[in-house]
């Protein structure tokens, strides 16, 4: 496993250099990564156009939060107990598949759920709920760790320096927040709820059917 040397890339001072390199390599191809539409992209898609827009940013923070986790674990090398324990990959794929479908069913049947009455926006879930379904969404996504270990073992020199090891989370953090962030901003403006108003059914039916077609995928992959 890989393990960080606080010793490493020093400058004429004696003071640690971040690897200006390392940090524009897993920017260019991380970024090019996030825009990608997935569970994370529909899951905030759904919450800023039907609840509000802090139960919207609290969910892109509980996403951030995972993202921060798999990439730790990535430069620490943690990736190769998948590796080694194939099994344990194989089982939380399916559990997040599994996830995924939940979700997305849960969504579908509450198209035909019966209206509450005018006290329903008085029932949107709180932001703590919001951020831990941001962790689930995340988490039960595997590919992103492999994703992780894919990208940071070309890209992470194998004795990272601390503020190298700082600068590739920062750089995953900030890119995660401004991307997802800004959907979560621009989705959840007042034009935008109007417009889901008018079509709800079918933008999360959509949103719905997008969950369980990604968790079948995942399920069957």
């Amino acid at each position: 496993m890989k393990q960080i040397h606080v010793l490493y890339n020093r400058n004429s001072l004696g003071l640690q250099m971040v690897n200006s390199s390392a940090i524009a390599t897993v920017f260019s191809v991380y970024a090019a990564a996030v825009v990608i539409p997935g569970p994370n992209f529909v899951a905030i898609t759904q919450k800023a156009v039907a609840g509000r827009r802090s139960d919207a940013l609290a969910l892109v923070a509980g996403i951030v939060t995972v993202n921060l986790f798999w990439a730790t674990c990535a430069i620490l090398g943690i990736g190769m107990v998948f590796a080694i324990l194939p099994w344990l990959a194989v089982g939380i794929r399916l559990v997040g598949a599994a996830y995924l479908i939940w979700f997305g069913l849960r969504l579908v049947v509450s198209v035909w759920a019966p209206p509450t009455g005018a006290t329903q926006p008085t029932k949107a879930p709180p932001s703590r709920s919001a951020f831990l379904q941001g962790i689930a969404t995340n988490i039960a996504n595997p590919k992103s760790i492999a994703f992780y270990a894919a990208v940071f073992s070309s890209a992470v020199p194998t004795h990272v320096s601390m503020p190298t090891f700082f600068a590739v989370l920062a750089t995953v953090g900030a890119t995660a927040t401004c991307w997802y962030g800004a959907v979560a901003l621009v989705l959840s403006h007042a034009a935008i709820a109007t417009a889901y108003r008018r079509a709800k059914a079918w933008i999360v039916l959509t949103c719905g059917g997008l969950m369980i077609a990604l968790g079948i995928r995942q399920a069957f992959r």
